[in-house]
């Protein structure tokens, strides 16, 4: 299942109102101070066209704080407790308000430093400005988590091979990419999966493309883990 970001009304409504700490120090920030960091449940800042959210969501969850040197280079330290459900997708979202058929391209290359314990995904989010239909992209996964619906086989799409998945969450419908293994670098060619999901599957029509966003949907990571986005780029056409 995919993780709420502020203007997922129906998520909020999910999502008790947690009183987050902020007395975390950003340990996991780089020796060189971020331009911006944040431990608050909905912290948000925009930079160079990229807009980075905290988005401490789930129930259950415990201290979280995200820092950047930009849109394109940021991390998170989080301390969750070992509990099951999904407590956080701090992420960071580029817009792309187009068409599936209006776009010649669009692609994404990711580059990440993630721990080997814990229960999370590193995943893309993609939504159409509706919010009735999100697409997600796990390229890795570690621990106890699993995707939401019933798998619907294995496609070679995009550069990557993936297992893929179909349900509803009772908001929208989700399709989620698993990839087959593990990657924490490497280039996404998105535009060939919405339209495989378009035209070979006929799971949605003309869907103009809200955004992409590019996180960490934690489950756990108990102690206090580190993930950090050395690298990420959205680029459309």
């Amino acid at each position: 299942m995919a993780a709420r970001t502020p203007s997922r009304l129906t998520r909020l409504a999910l999502a008790p109102a947690l009183a987050i700490g902020a007395t975390v120090g950003l340990a996991s920030a780089p020796a060189s101070a971020a331009v911006w960091s944040s431990c608050d449940q909905w912290g948000t800042t925009t930079l160079n066209g990229y807009t980075l959210y905290n988005n401490i969501w789930g129930s259950g969850a415990g201290s979280q704080c995200v820092w950047a040197n930009s849109g394109t280079n940021w991390g998170v330290w989080a301390d969750h407790p070992n509990t099951g459900g999904i407590k956080s997708y701090p992420d960071a979202k580029k817009v792309i308000n187009k068409s599936i058929t209006s776009l010649s391209s669009l692609t994404s290359s990711y580059n990440v430093t993630v721990p080997s314990s814990g229960a999370y995904n590193t995943s893309y989010d993609i939504w159409d400005t509706d919010y009735d239909y999100e697409i997600m992209l796990w390229v890795n996964r570690t621990g106890a988590v699993g995707p939401l619906g019933t798998s619907q086989g294995t496609v070679t799409l995009g550069g990557h091979t993936w297992t893929v998945h179909k349900g509803s969450n009772g908001a929208n419908e989700v399709f989620s990419f698993v990839r087959t293994s593990n990657s924490t670098s490497g280039t996404v060619d998105v535009l060939p999966i919405l339209k495989w999901i378009k035209d070979t599957k006929g799971w949605f029509g003309n869907e103009t493309i809200g955004d992409v966003q590019f996180g960490y949907e934690i489950t756990s990571s108990s102690g206090g883990l580190n993930f950090q986005t050395n690298n990420l780029t959205v680029s459309s056409s």
